[in-house]
């Protein structure tokens, strides 16, 4: 669904991603880890065409996207959950997920799609007129996933979910990114630091490490593997 050939990233003249290849195929969780720096958000940037690539290949579902407008992309059923949830803090909850669907035009399916939203996470619909602004950072992390749902991805990027936290909450998002996967079919690609969490959702992953993928397998395969185990799993 989602393959990167060779992609290199730069800011300025500090080069990023040094020749990413990887592939997500449809209906997968797919988890990239990797320490702080090593270029996961920059990947996802990358895809969604906030932070192009200078040279390399990226196809969503066999279609060359490299360099695309990121509004663009959104429309070929691609959508982020931005680092640091980046809600519209004085707009209301409800006007929110109306941002997250401002490329479609079928007011129905928007609806069904905004009840499935109230679904997942209850608490929305309880605050649907409240400013984003005031809402618990969880409840913010809620409405970043809800948001970027109500653009009906295909395939859903998900940067740093579990950032900020606390221990129930982040149980809370990992079963509804497991939920979104299994009922709606919907391939996400996560970025995340608590590699513990991810690799127990995922089927597979990738590891980061100063701009290169430098290990992929099963998830299964990674928490047995020591280096994975050492350097990311505290164990």
């Amino acid at each position: 669904m989602l393959k990167l050939d060779n992609i290199k990233t730069y800011y300025g003249n500090i080069q990023a991603l040094k020749g990413i290849s990887l592939e997500v195929k449809k209906g997968e969780i797919i988890c990239l880890i990797g320490a702080n720096g090593a270029g996961k958000s920059t990947t996802l940037m990358s895809i969604s065409g906030i932070e192009p690539p200078r040279s390399g290949s990226i196809f969503l579902e066999g279609v060359d996207i490299t360099g695309m407008p990121a509004h663009q992309i959104v429309t070929m059923g691609l959508s982020q959950v931005p680092e640091g949830r980046r809600i519209f803090p004085q707009l209301s909850v409800l006007e929110n997920l109306d941002m997250g669907a401002y490329l479609r035009n079928d007011k129905e399916e928007q609806k069904r799609d905004l009840e499935y939203v109230f679904d997942l996470f209850p608490i929305l619909s309880q605050r649907r007129n409240q400013s984003g602004g005031t809402l618990s950072g969880g409840e913010q992390q809620m409405l970043a996933i809800s948001r970027a749902l109500m653009a009906k991805p295909r395939i859903l990027l998900m940067d740093e979910p579990s950032l900020g936290l606390a221990p129930i909450i982040v149980q809370q998002i990992f079963g509804i990114i497991t939920r979104i996967n299994k009922e709606q079919g919907t391939t996400i690609f996560l970025v995340e630091q608590n590699a513990n969490q991810a690799l127990k959702i995922a089927d597979r992953g990738y590891v980061l490490q100063n701009g290169m993928i430098v290990k992929s397998d099963t998830s299964t395969a990674l928490m047995a593997d020591e280096e994975v185990k050492n350097a990311y799993l505290g164990v």
